[in-house]
């Protein structure tokens, strides 16, 4: 296993990177909304490290986000940018689209390696990708008062997470595949299903009745069918 976490660990600079880009989406936010200074940094702070701590303290290490002297300041000059350009980044939704998406695959696929590196079971490894994917969104609707945006229909989100987190748990697991082409197919999974659905208005599947639906389509049909026909 040693050697897997060597194949597999993920660069400190592209780590960083994907933390930059979820202060500079969670700091963009608030300063759409209009947010004070604070807030500005809380939801920059929330938006980039927040899954990372989510995933220590479940996992009880220490975080890497505190441990790490260029983590809190990385996320604090992203969320100075956004306080004094957010107008220039309004015009970049196509490039941070794009970024947002593939710091999506790098949490997840970093979530699910420091937990298949704890040698959890698949579904903590995948439970563990996710959280570490989303958490942070999470944490910044809780801070804005509205309900989770990965709880909604619309774009995939958790959904690509969860995808991914499962072909890396899997793939890399049981079947023992080799490490570092896993990681990168992971990340191209979850950044193409994340952006495919936001250009194609691809939404994530809601609960359905299928009880309910059976019977809708058996009347159905038996309307088309017409009535049947009385005895002589």
């Amino acid at each position: 296993m040693s050697a897997a976490a060597d194949v597999l660990r993920i660069p400190v600079a592209v780590d960083l990177a994907a933390v930059v880009v979820g202060a500079l989406t969670g700091g963009l936010l608030a300063a759409r909304e209009g947010f004070a200074l604070s807030g500005v940094l809380l939801l920059g702070v929330t938006g980039g490290l927040g899954g990372g701590l989510i995933r220590d303290a479940l996992m009880g290490v220490p975080a890497v986000a505190l441990t790490n002297p260029a983590y809190l300041p990385a996320v604090g000059i992203a969320a100075m940018i956004t306080f004094f350009f957010s107008g220039w980044l309004n015009r970049t939704t196509g490039l941070l689209n794009t970024l947002d998406a593939l710091s999506l695959g790098f949490f997840t696929v970093i979530g699910a390696q420091k937990a298949q590196l704890a040698g959890l079971p698949v579904a903590s490894v995948v439970f563990l990708g996710v959280a570490t994917a989303v958490g942070g969104a999470v944490i910044r609707d809780v801070l804005l008062a509205q309900r989770a945006d990965i709880v909604q229909p619309g774009p995939y989100n958790a959904v690509a997470a969860l995808i991914g987190a499962s072909v890396l748990a899997v793939l890399s697991g049981p079947l023992d595949l080799p490490l570092l082409p896993v990681a990168g197919m992971t990340i191209a999974l979850v950044a193409g299903l994340r952006l495919l659905s936001v250009h194609r208005g691809w939404s994530a599947p809601v609960a359905i009745d299928l009880p309910l639906q059976a019977r809708t389509r058996w009347t159905q049909r038996r309307s088309r069918g017409g009535p049947p026909d009385d005895p002589e």
